[in-house]
C-alpha cells in the first residue's frame, strides 16, 4: 500500500512563506500524478494545485502567482512553495497521488496564517 506523508506546515504571519513537502513510499512515485488539496474549517476540500507525472502544472485561481508546485522524482517528493500567504490560506493541506483508478491521500498538515 502506497504511503504519503506531508510536512512543513505551521504558523506564519500574513505575507510570509512556507514550503510543504509530500514524501511518497511503497509506490512508483514518478508514474503518479500528484496534487495538493486544502480544507478550511467548515468548508469542502478544494484542489490547490496539481502536477502530472510528466511535469505539467495547474493552479486554482486563488493561489495563482503565489504558490508553486514541483516534484523531485529522485527523492519521491512533491513540494508546494507558498509565498505571500493570506489568512484565507489557513487550512489543512493534503497531498494526493493518482494513477489510473488508484488514489492515495496523506494525513494532512496544518497551515495557519495569522498575525
Amino acid at each position: 500500500q502506497a504511503r504519503l506523508v506531508e510536512s512543513g506546515g505551521g504558523l506564519v504571519q500574513p505575507g510570509g512563506s512556507l514550503r510543504l513537502s509530500c514524501a511518497g513510499s511503497r509506490m512508483f512515485f514518478s508514474t503518479y500524478d500528484m496534487a495538493w488539496y486544502r480544507q478550511a474549517p467548515g468548508k469542502q476540500r478544494e484542489l490547490v494545485a496539481f502536477i502530472t507525472s510528466l511535469g505539467s502544472t495547474n493552479y486554482a485561481d486563488p493561489v495563482k502567482g503565489r504558490f508553486t508546485i514541483s516534484r523531485d522524482n529522485a527523492k519521491n517528493t512533491m513540494y508546494l512553495q507558498m509565498n505571500s500567504l493570506k489568512p484565507e490560506d489557513t487550512a489543512v493541506y493534503y497531498c494526493k497521488a493518482t494513477r489510473s483508478k488508484d488514489g492515495y491521500w496523506g494525513q494532512g498538515t496544518q497551515v495557519t496564517v495569522s498575525s
